[in-house]
């Protein structure tokens, strides 16, 4: 039996008002998507002052990375889940607000452990908030609105990514008030205040025309699959990998396989699981995510390995390193915007051309790496950086587009949660692999080889996104 009811408005207003989002409404909730992706990568540039400052050892400066990324990747489709039964605007309010506190007691940590535990509960405010916003555009856009809409969610979130790295350099730098690294995370306190303020007066509510109630196991087992996975693999270089982390890398796959299984029983069952298995029956959902994998593991991976070689191996200050990056946000931002058009014209075509362009951006970075070390910063990256900027604006906003095309409205908070909850392990699991990988090598091959090195292994990453993306729907619905 086909479901044809998808969402319906919570009349806080004007009863006969439609669920409808303006233009002030989609700018706020793309406002809200970009918060939790700058934060996961502006700390990149400023962990040399903060282990400097609170005298953090490396595997703590590691759990200020880890603990948010793992926080928000583990309660993503949770956040989802409530924002279909209680309203996602609220959902979304009540999350943006948890995101401007718990940024406030990470600006004011007294000491490492307290900023780790800031960042933990950082994550979960934005697992809260994040996946209103997907679910929001699905229940109150339709046709090219929806295209638009998603179309800018996926420049939001790909520019974001490379924002937050650049601004936390000059902000560091810029040592606000004394600040220092604590404005990277003080900064967000006002902008949390203006989306609330606009939240409140332009974002609609809705919610699940027939919600279900929270899977318990199914949340429980997807926490414990995703903590045995990230959690070793992103603390084991740094601790020595002890036993515990192996231990928890076995019980990995265990947790995983618990997890499906609860979760066809209860979708075989007629009930809504956290995750249903059904959802992947939809072509287009189940490829692009498989295209995210690789996509966000070498871009979160890219992003934090460039960081810790620019100031540490070529010696650059926050904001130099940040800022060499600058080529690729603006031409990522320049080709998202031309996105929309190619995509109408050419359909999903113009993935594979982006994998392609990506790919050439990163072996001339590679090269420049190569040829210039340890002299690399802003003008040797330039032609490389500029290059893969334009083949990922062709490649994000479309693969989420596809994701989410033909996901039923009644389950849009549990699609947009599957899809972020990939995306953001993904992020993290890069950090965690690329991360420690580059880590690893410096000691035997040095600084550059090992730049080097990582860098072509996260070429392959992109050849293998580009081969996955020939098998998505030529179309998107």
């Amino acid at each position: 039996m086909t479901e044809t009811i998808t969402s319906r408005p919570v009349r806080t207003g004007t009863p006969e008002a439609p669920p409808a989002l303006g233009g002030l409404g989609l700018f706020t909730v793309l406002l809200g998507a970009a918060l939790p992706l700058v934060d996961f990568f502006i700390v990149n540039v400023a962990l040399p002052t903060i282990g400097s400052d609170l005298s953090a050892s490396e595997a703590v400066l590691e759990l200020v990375v880890a603990g948010y990324g793992v926080a928000y990747a583990v309660l993503l489709v949770l956040g989802g889940r409530l924002g279909d039964l209680f309203g996602r605007r609220r959902l979304f309010l009540g999350g943006m607000a948890a995101f401007g506190l718990t940024s406030l007691a990470c600006g004011l940590a007294p000491d490492a452990w307290s900023l780790v535990a800031a960042r933990v509960a950082q994550g979960a405010s934005a697992a809260a908030m994040l996946p209103q916003v997907l679910a929001t555009i699905q229940a109150t856009t339709t046709g090219p609105r929806r295209a638009r809409a998603m179309s800018l969610y996926g420049a939001t979130a790909g520019l974001s990514m490379v924002a937050g790295q650049i601004l936390g350099g000059v902000l560091v730098a810029a040592d606000i008030a004394g600040t220092g690294w604590r404005s990277v995370f003080l900064v967000n306190v006002p902008v949390v205040l203006v989306g609330l303020f606009l939240a409140a007066r332009a974002v609609p509510e809705t919610r699940s025309a027939r919600p279900e109630p929270v899977d318990v196991p199914g949340t429980f087992l997807l926490a414990a699959s995703i903590l045995t996975l990230l959690v070793p693999l992103t603390e084991g270089r740094a601790a020595g990998w002890p036993l515990w982390t192996w231990l928890s890398l076995a019980v990995f796959p265990f947790a995983a396989a618990a997890f499906y299984a609860v979760e066809r029983r209860a979708d075989r069952a007629g009930r809504t699981p956290l995750v249903p298995p059904s959802l992947f029956a939809i072509v287009s959902l189940r490829r692009g995510l498989l295209l995210i994998v690789p996509f966000s593991i070498g871009f979160s991976g890219f992003m934090f390995v460039i960081a810790v070689a620019l100031q540490q191996g070529a010696g650059l200050g926050p904001v130099a390193a940040g800022l060499s990056l600058a080529p690729l946000a603006v031409v990522f931002f320049l080709f998202s915007l031309a996105g929309p058009r190619l995509v109408a014209r050419y359909g999903t075509r113009v993935v594979p051309v982006g994998a392609a362009l990506q790919g050439v951006g990163l072996a001339l970075m590679t090269l420049a790496a190569w040829r210039s070390w340890p002299d690399l910063g802003l003008v040797e990256l330039l032609p490389g950086a500029a290059v893969a900027g334009a083949g990922q604006a062709l490649q994000l906003p479309v693969i989420l587009r596809v994701v989410l095309s033909e996901v039923p409205a009644v389950r849009a908070g549990v699609g947009g949660g599957v899809m972020v909850t990939t995306q953001q392990a993904s992020l993290a699991l890069g950090v965690a692999t690329l991360g420690t990988l580059f880590l690893s090598l410096v000691p035997g091959m040095g600084m550059r080889d090992a730049l080097v090195t990582t860098l072509l292994v996260q070429l392959a990453g992109v050849a293998l996104t580009g081969l996955l993306s020939l098998r998505l729907p030529r179309t998107i619905v």
